[in-house]
């Protein structure tokens, strides 16, 4: 049975669609993600000659990649063919796009598609890595089209080699961390040979190259030759098993497999992923609701999981909503496997309950942006409590999640408690201090109650109440912890005091004892009254979680460190009024001292539009005094169509740095580009457009015209100019001459594949073009 391609039903809320074609990978657009559909394009390394491939790259490193030995679960992702809204890599627009935020119950994570060669999303890599997940890319062949490939492929033992090769050095550009390798087509014996020296150099380069990584073999064709999928480990594919580590069984397994595939994998029982299909096409116990029953059967037996497209839920929209169904369906995988990752484990920790979507955006209690959005890589370290909550529309102190505590407190059950994560943190001699964001209605309360682990195995628990707590409103359930801390309000001159965030900090010595769990503690302040009282309403929202070191402030290196530039800049015509302009420009920023700073993975981008004053000539903002516009991971940010109003006069982009723990730089001491905008615009048409060839060297022949179209051009030595980059004259003058008929154009050689049509540009701006070989003719 083959890997199934999931439902293609509707995808819900979608804002967009995949690019229309003909998609052009080296002009400049929004950057998205996307395949390798041919072994051509792999081989010639294409890829990295994209536009989009720097905007690909992940940026937040996996602090181990050594698989644990025990049962894991390998989650293959599949949902509607792949690249759906999480494609857009500086995120979209839709609040109901499909997520995973259970990372807690995953040890891999696959990125699947049916295209030859599927590259994850930046997204899923950062998140994933945040969690402490390895993330895999997919290789697949099959139909027709897949024995035309792998004849290829296949064809040499240096063929084999050089497409490892190629395979290897996308992952490691990227950021990722190996592949599953899914060859579903009937070879030629001839051929097993080649594709055994592709797997074995597959997986000694990458190891060589990204210690701990994987390669993973999914059971497709056999050591035969034959496209029969054997559902277990046995004499037909172990050979390709004892060359990579490890393989993904099929589905349609028999309940003895499992158990027969361990004993045939020795010592490498781990190794072995035996298959559940979530839509429970021919899987064992017939996954969807019943996908625990397989997963009992694999813990049982000491085999790992592969759980291939558990968007199921969000496909088949499982009622009542996704959150809900979500949350319920990882429930199963967590009652039959436990958890698999655990987190804090070093310093330091920053959650803000973060789910990577929508419909509004808040850094330090402040909303700065009330639109709705999608961006996985943004996604904070998540919670197992699954307690009442409104994350996407109720307030957040950071990003656009919060936990919230919403109920009815008896006078009978004075507290409760909901665990919030499951650490491994070891602690040494110094103190660790926690700060937390509260937002809360009358008399309701949050605490934090830690547990540790002593070297004598002595647990202790301690209550970290808010700060208007005393001993004697703590009476009632006090007994309860080993020790009461009383937290002190934190002043937070970032945030507007009357959202009503509360920052809470307390400091906590407990050396040589480990941190285990992390829980909420809600309460309600005790009335003084021996009188009965009737129920109460709780209400409380959790904003944030900080664990550091005592003392540790932002230390932001100042905005001269940085190297900051404006590329691929393109003025339009505005649709509000005739003044009014629209700007797509690439910004890109850089640490002086080498090619980026590794401290930081998170910038806030930020637009200010300035004007001149009639009056004087100092600059007055206008408007917004500063509008967020987007969230960036790499040291790059594209923005399309920026709608530019009249009057408009100067245009600065901060870029605010970020630290790993939700402090973000000052805006008037981060950097920024600054733009001035053109009083009018300029044509430039291109008049002509010819392919010369088609092969890798092609060239493209086009005739510019710059000013009135078909009336003026460049002089004839203007064309020694580099077309990247090279400054068209400013309209009149002796700089421009009149053109009539069979008058000599200016000509340029671009890549046949840039698409060029009729673009205003602004006088005196810099021609940018596609990069490229762009040697004049």
């Amino acid at each position: 049975m083959a890997l199934p391609a999931s439902s293609t039903g509707t995808e819900q809320g979608a804002p967009h669609s995949a690019p229309d074609p003909p998609f052009n990978p080296l002009v400049p657009a929004p950057p998205v993600s996307y395949p390798i559909t041919t072994l051509e394009d792999l081989g010639s390394r294409t890829y990295f000659n994209s536009y989009h491939y720097p905007f690909n790259v992940s940026s937040v490193p996996l602090s181990s990649r050594r698989l644990p030995d025990r049962g894991r679960i390998l989650v293959c992702h599949d949902m509607q063919g792949g690249y759906r809204d999480d494609k857009w890599v500086q995120g979209g627009n839709n609040p109901d796009a499909f997520s995973i935020w259970h990372w807690y119950l995953i040890d891999i994570f696959v990125y699947f598609s049916h295209n030859l060669v599927t590259l994850p999303p930046p997204c899923w890599t950062n998140t994933a890595h945040r969690h402490g997940v390895q993330v895999l890319g997919t290789f697949i062949t099959e139909g027709d089209k897949g024995t035309v490939i792998c004849n290829k492929l296949l064809a040499t033992k240096e063929s084999a080699q050089l497409y490892a090769k190629r395979l290897t050095e996308l992952a490691v550009s990227l950021g990722f961390d190996g592949w599953l390798l899914n060859m579903e087509v009937q070879l030629d014996k001839q051929l097993i040979p080649n594709l055994l020296e592709f797997v074995r150099h597959l997986t000694e380069k990458m190891h060589s190259s990204v210690p701990g990584s994987s390669v993973i073999w999914y059971d497709s064709v056999t050591i035969d030759g034959d496209l029969i999928y054997q559902n277990q480990l046995n004499q037909y594919n172990k050979p390709f098993f004892d060359i990579c580590d490890g393989i993904f069984a099929n589905y349609s397994w028999e309940e003895d497999y499992p158990k027969l595939s361990a004993a045939v994998a020795g010592k490498r029982n781990y190794d072995v992923y035996m298959g559940i299909d979530v839509f429970g096409r021919g899987t064992y116990g017939g996954g969807q609701w019943k996908t625990n029953v397989a997963l009992d059967v694999l813990k049982k037996d000491r085999v790992s999981a592969a759980i291939f497209a558990p968007g199921w839920v969000y496909e088949t929209n499982q009622p009542p909503d996704f959150e809900t169904a979500q949350n319920r369906w990882w429930g199963l995988v967590e009652d039959s496997w436990g958890m698999v990752q655990t987190y804090p484990k070093a310093l330091p920790f920053y959650s803000n309950f973060d789910q990577g979507r929508g419909h509004h955006y808040s850094i330090n209690g402040n909303q700065i942006s009330s639109d709705p959005w999608n961006n996985i890589s943004r996604q904070g370290f998540q919670n197992p409590a699954w307690v009442p909550c409104d994350s996407f529309n109720g307030e957040s102190y950071s990003g656009g999640g919060n936990i919230t505590f919403k109920g009815i407190l008896s006078d009978n059950s004075a507290y409760f408690t909901t665990r919030l994560f499951r650490g491994e943190l070891p602690l040494g001699s110094s103190p660790i201090q926690f700060t937390y964001s509260v937002k809360s209605g009358g008399s309701s309360k949050i605490g934090l109650s830690l547990e540790f682990s002593s070297p004598e195995n002595q647990q202790n628990k301690i209550l970290l109440a808010s700060q208007d707590a005393t001993y004697e409103s703590l009476s009632q359930f006090a007994g309860n912890f080993t020790k009461v801390l009383i937290s002190h309000e934190v002043s937070n001159p970032k945030s507007i005091p009357e959202l009503g965030w509360v920052l809470q900090e307390n400091s906590i010595s407990m050396k040589g004892s480990t941190l285990t769990e992390i829980h909420a503690v809600c309460y309600q302040e005790k009335p003084d009254t021996e009188l009965p009282q009737s129920p109460s309403e709780f209400y409380a929202v959790l904003g944030h979680i900080l664990i550091k070191a005592p003392g540790r402030t932002p230390d932001f290196p100042p905005a001269s460190s940085w190297i900051v530039e404006g590329q691929y800049i393109k003025w339009g015509q505005g649709s509000q009024g005739s003044s009014s302009k629209s700007l797509s420009i690439k910004i890109s920023w850089k640490f002086k001292r080498g090619n980026g700073s590794p401290l930081y993975n998170k910038y806030n981008i930020y637009l200010v539009e300035l004007a001149r004053s009639e009056s004087n000539d100092s600059m007055q903002r206008l408007g917004k005094a500063v509008q967020f516009i987007g969230t960036a991971h790499v040291g790059a940010f594209y923005i399309s169509k920026l709608a530019v109003p009249g009057g408009i006069s100067t245009i600065r982009f901060i870029i605010q740095v970020c630290n790993d723990y939700g402090a973000c730089q000052e805006l008037d001491k981060s950097p920024f580009f600054q733009l001035n905008v053109p009083a009018k615009l300029s044509a430039m048409k291109v008049d002509a457009f010819v392919d010369v060839d088609e092969e890798a060297t092609t060239i493209a022949i086009v005739r510019v015209v710059i000013g009135k179209p078909k009336k003026k051009v460049l002089k004839r030595e203007d064309r020694a100019k580099r077309c990247n980059g090279a400054s068209p004259p400013s309209d009149g003058g002796s700089d421009l001459w009149e053109a009539g008929v069979g008058s000599p154009a200016v000509t340029y050689a671009l890549p046949s594949s840039s698409p060029f049509g009729d673009v205003v540009y602004p006088h005196g701006g810099s021609l940018l073009l596609p990069p490229g070989d762009c040697s004049p003719l």
